[in-house]
């Protein structure tokens, strides 16, 4: 009975193997680009939000509510099967009448970035929020000016903060690009959906993609646990 479950593995897996692997790099590759991206609208967002003009804040709630309220999925069609005309419609204004057409790379990329971003932003401005001000006012009485409390104090005390949440945003980030597949990104989920057409073995395939993204995550989760670890080095725990 072994023998039959492992030659219906490997007959079912053959000549896929190398595309499963490739989906996967696609995976990780998409993944960890939408999550720098999403850092980076998230450190944007939280400075707005934290700001003392209510038009950056107002924006960066709307950004955070908006993106947060639809569905991913949505996001995306919406960047993908409306991004190029956006961008055309804005291209015509200046004059320029030609096609402008937008690989499934970057959308994906920008799609699930901008998800990403939207909780970022949240879990910033609430990791800046924890610190305690004052380390703040120390660093003043010691003479350290802005940009040296930032580097020194604001950035490493909010990083350990952040980090659990981080993590969990990583994690959001990694599923939501099984989403992306609708763009014809060859990704895991992509590449399982072919593969189960093609051989007629859903399951097998299907199964195979789940296992791919659980030792995505469990690696991942290690990995914030490591830095955790590293960031609350110096911390007295109770």
């Amino acid at each position: 009975m072994l023998d039959l479950l492992n030659s219906g593995l490997t007959s079912g897996l053959h000549g896929w193997g190398p595309q499963l692997l490739s989906g996967t790099a696609m995976t990780i590759a998409v993944a960890l680009l939408s999550f720098l991206l999403g850092l980076a609208f998230g450190a944007a967002g939280a400075a707005a939000k934290l700001s003392d003009s209510l038009v950056l804040r107002g924006l960066a709630e709307l950004y955070t509510t908006a993106v947060r309220g639809v569905p991913e999925l949505l996001v995306i069609y919406l960047l993908f099967f409306g991004g190029s005309g956006m961008i055309m419609a804005v291209a015509g204004i200046f004059g320029y009448g030609g096609l402008i057409e937008l690989n499934a790379f970057s959308i994906g990329v920008a799609a699930v970035g901008l998800i990403s971003g939207a909780y970022s932003t949240e879990v910033i401005r609430g990791a800046v929020k924890s610190v305690p001000y004052g380390q703040i006012e120390a660093a003043r009485a010691c003479g350290m000016g802005r940009w040296r409390i930032l580097r020194r104090v604001l950035v490493p005390q909010t990083l350990r903060f952040a980090l659990p949440g981080l993590g969990n945003v990583w994690q959001l980030t990694l599923k939501d690009t099984a989403l992306i597949s609708v763009t014809a990104l060859a990704e895991i989920m992509r590449v399982a959906h072919t593969a189960a057409g093609s051989t007629r073995q859903s399951f097998l395939f299907y199964s195979v993609a789940a296992l791919l993204y659980l030792a995505l995550t469990t690696v991942s989760t290690t990995a914030f646990q490591q830095a955790e670890r590293y960031a609350s080095r110096g911390v007295r725990r109770a």
